[in-house]
Protein backbone atom coordinates (compact mmCIF):
# COMPACT_ATOMS: atom_id res chain seq x y z
CA UNK A 1 0.00 0.00 0.00
CA UNK A 2 1.56 3.33 -0.88
CA UNK A 3 1.52 6.29 1.40
CA UNK A 4 -0.33 9.41 -0.37
CA UNK A 5 2.12 12.32 -1.66
CA UNK A 6 2.89 15.00 0.48
CA UNK A 7 4.19 18.69 0.10
CA UNK A 8 7.57 19.09 -0.85
CA UNK A 9 7.58 22.10 2.61
CA UNK A 10 5.87 19.22 4.97
CA UNK A 11 8.76 17.02 3.99
CA UNK A 12 11.79 19.54 4.59
CA UNK A 13 9.84 20.30 7.68
CA UNK A 14 9.66 17.12 9.04
CA UNK A 15 13.29 16.33 7.91
CA UNK A 16 14.32 19.35 9.61
CA UNK A 17 12.46 18.77 12.66
CA UNK A 18 13.93 14.93 12.61
CA UNK A 19 17.62 16.09 11.97
CA UNK A 20 17.69 18.44 15.09
CA UNK A 21 17.35 17.14 18.57
CA UNK A 22 16.16 20.20 20.16
CA UNK A 23 13.43 20.72 17.60
CA UNK A 24 12.29 17.44 18.22
CA UNK A 25 12.82 18.17 22.42
CA UNK A 26 10.47 20.98 21.98
CA UNK A 27 7.94 19.50 19.44
CA UNK A 28 7.50 16.74 22.49
CA UNK A 29 7.26 19.50 25.22
CA UNK A 30 4.52 21.51 23.05
CA UNK A 31 2.98 18.37 22.57
CA UNK A 32 2.44 17.52 25.78
CA UNK A 33 1.79 20.84 27.23
CA UNK A 34 -1.12 21.52 24.86
CA UNK A 35 -2.99 17.71 25.75
CA UNK A 36 -5.37 17.28 28.30
CA UNK A 37 -2.84 15.22 30.03
CA UNK A 38 -0.60 17.87 31.04
CA UNK A 39 -3.86 19.89 32.82
CA UNK A 40 -4.53 16.30 34.45
CA UNK A 41 -0.95 15.74 36.05
CA UNK A 42 -0.82 19.23 36.95
CA UNK A 43 -4.24 19.46 39.25
CA UNK A 44 -2.96 16.03 40.76
CA UNK A 45 0.52 17.83 41.67
CA UNK A 46 -0.89 21.16 42.61
CA UNK A 47 -3.39 19.42 44.69
CA UNK A 48 -0.30 16.70 46.25
CA UNK A 49 1.56 20.06 46.78
CA UNK A 50 -0.62 21.84 48.59
CA UNK A 51 -1.87 19.00 51.02
CA UNK A 52 1.14 16.88 51.69
CA UNK A 53 4.25 18.98 50.79
CA UNK A 54 4.11 22.23 51.99
CA UNK A 55 1.79 23.84 55.23
CA UNK A 56 2.22 27.16 53.62
CA UNK A 57 2.35 26.41 49.60
CA UNK A 58 1.79 29.80 48.05
CA UNK A 59 5.28 31.44 47.63
CA UNK A 60 7.17 28.13 46.73
CA UNK A 61 4.19 27.14 43.98
CA UNK A 62 3.68 30.52 42.76
CA UNK A 63 7.67 30.74 41.72
CA UNK A 64 7.46 27.11 40.00
CA UNK A 65 3.97 27.89 38.46
CA UNK A 66 5.66 31.17 37.37
CA UNK A 67 9.15 30.15 36.41
CA UNK A 68 6.93 27.17 34.45
CA UNK A 69 4.86 29.55 32.89
CA UNK A 70 8.01 31.38 31.30
CA UNK A 71 9.19 28.63 29.47
CA UNK A 72 5.94 27.07 28.21
CA UNK A 73 5.42 30.52 26.87
CA UNK A 74 8.55 30.67 25.21
CA UNK A 75 8.14 26.81 24.15
CA UNK A 76 4.49 28.69 22.44
CA UNK A 77 6.31 31.43 20.75
CA UNK A 78 9.13 28.54 19.44
CA UNK A 79 6.35 26.16 18.06
CA UNK A 80 4.49 29.46 16.48
CA UNK A 81 7.82 30.95 14.78
CA UNK A 82 7.85 27.56 13.07
CA UNK A 83 4.62 27.42 12.03
CA UNK A 84 4.91 30.61 11.04
CA UNK A 85 8.40 29.87 8.53
CA UNK A 86 6.26 26.09 7.58
CA UNK A 87 3.54 28.58 6.03
CA UNK A 88 5.59 31.16 4.32
CA UNK A 89 7.68 28.12 2.93
CA UNK A 90 4.40 26.77 1.25
CA UNK A 91 3.16 29.95 0.18
CA UNK A 92 6.50 30.40 -1.43
CA UNK A 93 6.62 26.85 -3.13
CA UNK A 94 2.84 26.74 -3.72
CA UNK A 95 3.33 30.62 -5.41
CA UNK A 96 6.76 28.72 -7.85
CA UNK A 97 4.37 25.99 -8.61
CA UNK A 98 1.35 28.43 -10.02
CA UNK A 99 4.09 30.68 -11.84
CA UNK A 100 5.23 27.37 -13.31
CA UNK A 101 1.89 26.38 -13.98
CA UNK A 102 0.65 29.69 -16.03
CA UNK A 103 3.23 29.76 -17.93
CA UNK A 104 3.24 26.00 -19.10
CA UNK A 105 -0.50 26.91 -19.82
CA UNK A 106 0.30 29.96 -21.44
CA UNK A 107 3.13 28.17 -24.03
CA UNK A 108 0.57 25.46 -24.82
CA UNK A 109 -2.39 28.06 -25.80
CA UNK A 110 0.13 29.65 -27.48
CA UNK A 111 0.96 26.54 -29.57
CA UNK A 112 -2.96 25.49 -29.79
CA UNK A 113 -2.97 28.42 -31.19
CA UNK A 114 -0.29 28.91 -33.69
CA UNK A 115 -1.21 24.97 -34.50
CA UNK A 116 -5.01 26.25 -35.02
CA UNK A 117 -3.95 29.04 -37.70
CA UNK A 118 -1.25 27.18 -39.49
CA UNK A 119 -3.94 24.49 -39.90
CA UNK A 120 -6.87 26.90 -41.08
CA UNK A 121 -4.52 28.72 -43.65
CA UNK A 122 -3.44 25.31 -45.13
CA UNK A 123 -7.31 24.15 -45.14
CA UNK A 124 -8.30 27.55 -47.06
CA UNK A 125 -5.41 27.04 -49.50
CA UNK A 126 -6.02 23.82 -50.06
CA UNK A 127 -9.77 24.95 -50.41
CA UNK A 128 -8.72 27.20 -52.88
CA UNK A 129 -6.57 25.54 -54.83
CA UNK A 130 -9.70 22.76 -55.82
Amino acid sequence: MTQPRQHPVVVAHRQQAAADLQLRIADAITGFAGSMTFVYVHVVAFVLWMLLVESNPWPTLTLAVSLEAIFLSTFVMIGQNRQSAFQQAKADHDFMEQELELKTNTELTRAVHTLTQELHKRLLKDGQGS
